[in-house]
């Protein structure tokens, strides 16, 4: 979730793994899978650092399973 700022000043709480597009029309508008569109404050790059620090906060969603044969054993140590 990052927080953004309606043009009415109120925050906003928005869930960056539904934002589909970021446009500048000169204005920042958020489109969302939805379809749902939002006019923000932030500029477009202001927003994508925000995702960004989200994804890092939030850490890696799944871990990848290693194949065995990648796994380190006692011998390979």
């Amino acid at each position: 979730m990052i927080k953004v700022t309606r043009f009415n000043h109120s925050p906003l709480i928005v869930n960056a793994e539904l934002i589909e597009f970021i446009e500048a029309l000169p204005d920042t508008h958020i489109t969302l899978v939805t379809g749902k569109k939002l006019l923000v404050c932030e500029t477009p790059d202001e927003i994508i650092e925000r995702i960004i620090e989200y994804r890092r906060s939030a850490g890696p969603l799944y871990t990848r399973p290693l194949h065995p044969e990648c796994t380190p054993t006692e011998e390979s140590e």
